[in-house]
């Protein structure tokens, strides 16, 4: 009785992989639907120019503590 039950689990979490395996085998992507995935405000950072004026702020001001190893003592300046 354990063996059967043991053997149902199994096949129960190989089948739930297999499932997660293949959900992204059956996409296809015609080349117009490309350019909409392909927009800049589908990156990781859309607004990079923004991101890096923030990221210089964030380590002027934590420059003291560490944070991301920059220069200056909190007053904005290098």
């Amino acid at each position: 009785m354990m063996i059967s039950s043991c053997r149902y689990f199994l096949f129960q979490m190989i089948a739930i992989v297999v499932f997660l395996l293949i959900q992204g085998c059956g996409i296809k992507l015609d080349p117009w639907d490309r350019g909409h995935l392909a927009k800049p405000t589908m990156a990781i950072t859309p607004y990079p120019n923004h991101s890096a004026l923030r990221e210089h702020v964030f380590t002027s001001k934590e420059a003291s503590q560490g944070g991301y190893g920059g220069i200056g003592g909190g007053c904005g300046c290098n």
